[in-house]
């Protein structure tokens, strides 16, 4: 099972910017299709954004469209999330998982599409 590890989160204030890294540690990463959802406290999982495997589709759900784009770099067996104009409500915790089932707009809005996420990384949006 692909194991993943998420990075990049932090502290930042409304209007700014983070930008998140998932590597996967077994170096298997570009055979997958890669997704991020986020949790907050007391919330349902929530879809982010996924790309396939070769980084031609992307699909972002629609609280974060406009605002972040994923992408990879294979060779470097990294997926990003680069996170702009943040609003309070998109603290959560921030995880990686495969997908699945192939990334579309579809897949990324349903929390089940995503497989063996790593610890995730905390992202608070905040004064």
């Amino acid at each position: 099972q692909l194991q993943l590890v998420e990075s990049g989160g932090g502290l930042v204030q409304p209007g700014g910017s983070l930008r998140l890294a998932c590597i996967s540690r077994d170096g298997f990463l570009r055979a997958y299709g890669i997704g991020w959802f986020r949790q907050a406290p007391g919330k349902e999982r929530e879809g982010v954004s996924c790309i396939n495997y070769s980084g031609e589709t992307l699909a972002y759900g629609d609280s974060v469209k406009g605002r972040f784009t994923i992408s990879r770099d294979n060779d470097k067996n990294t997926v990003h999330l680069q996170m702009n104009s943040l609003k309070p409500e998109d603290t959560a915790v921030y995880y990686c998982a495969a997908l699945l089932h192939p990334c579309s707009a579809t897949v990324v809005k349903n929390p089940d599409s995503f497989s063996g996420w790593g610890p995730g990384t905390q992202v608070t949006v905040s004064l």
